[in-house]
């Protein structure tokens, strides 16, 4: 069976998703939550998964922020909160939110999401024995390295097949700081603001950065979009999907999630033909927002260039 994940900003795009066939909804708010298209409040929350599971699906709420002192001090309210509402899953990737979870008996089965660290099976499979349900895979391992790993793994891996990828996060507000030093009046550092950095020798590089309370953070100079590779990675086992609209926004991320999955049930029924795929993939790049770029990232990358 082929899962797919989509993020969510909004109970409107929630119900719009679970109408269009997603499996699972990945949500969260301010103050936990790393680099979700939009923080929602509690009350959306419950919403959000009170209606997934009318439908039959699942929620998956990010608690994947780098956690300090402070906010370990405040993590348990939350994780009682979402404890309550019965959410399925969790993605979690700082060790002391796993400690909290085993030494206080939480049943809130947690997905390992470390972003660049998950890039081994080993290190999966040692998550693994530690109560983790699934990984994210870092999304700069090449298609060689994915085969190798995919017979290793003891819980599945999810793989990011549409989406922006985020390559850097500093605490730091790196932003802020450039507009001090360059003396600006300037103000505007949020995700809606599309800011973009770019190689001194390369100026057609277009890296997205913004800033918010968990600092700041810089995402690959194209996005993914994996369609065409579809077929290859459900043969490897990867049946785990992930589809990020935090800069694909609104009815446009419903559709292309949509495209998604109707290639899942074409797969599933063996009717995916490479034709069929290219024909997908197109909709997708016309959909796709303007101004980004889309490849296949890492995967068609020799592990042997990778610096």
């Amino acid at each position: 069976m082929i899962t797919i994940t989509t993020t969510a900003e909004s109970v409107e795009q929630a119900k719009a998703l679970i109408d269009a066939g997603a499996d699972t909804l990945y949500i969260g708010e301010a103050e936990f939550g790393l680099r979700v298209p939009t923080a929602l409040t509690y009350d959306e929350i419950r919403e959000i998964t009170l209606l997934a599971h009318e439908a039959g699906r699942t929620v998956t709420v990010a608690v994947n922020s780098l956690m300090h002192t402070e906010d370990m001090a405040k993590i348990k309210p939350f994780l009682d909160f979402l404890q309550e509402i019965g959410v399925d899953k969790i993605a979690v990737g700082d060790t002391g939110v796993i400690f909290v979870l085993q030494r206080d008996g939480y049943k809130l089965p947690y997905i390992y999401d470390a972003s660049t660290l998950v890039a081994s099976a080993r290190q999966i499979n040692f998550w693994a024995e530690q109560g983790a349900v699934e990984a994210v895979l870092a999304r700069e391992l090449p298609k060689i390295e994915l085969e190798g790993m995919a017979s290793e793994m003891q819980i599945p891996g999810e793989i990011l097949v549409y989406g922006a990828t985020v390559i850097h996060q500093s605490k730091r507000p790196l932003i802020q700081n450039f507009y001090n030093f360059i003396k600006t009046d300037e103000t505007g550092k949020d995700r809606e603001r599309h800011l973009f950095v770019s190689e001194p020798k390369k100026e057609d590089t277009h890296y997205s950065i913004f800033e918010d309370n968990h600092g700041t953070h810089i995402f690959a100079n194209d996005d993914l979009d994996m369609l065409t590779e579809l077929s290859n990675l459900t043969e490897m086992g990867y049946n785990h999907w992930k589809l990020d609209g935090i800069f694909t926004r609104g009815e446009v991320f419903v559709k292309i999630v949509k495209i998604f999955v109707e290639a899942k049930k074409l797969i599933e029924a063996g009717n995916f033909t490479i034709d069929k795929a290219n024909q997908l993939d197109e909709e997708v790049r016309k959909l796709h927002p303007s101004g980004r770029t889309v490849s296949h990232g890492f995967y068609d990358i020799n592990p042997e260039k990778i610096k």
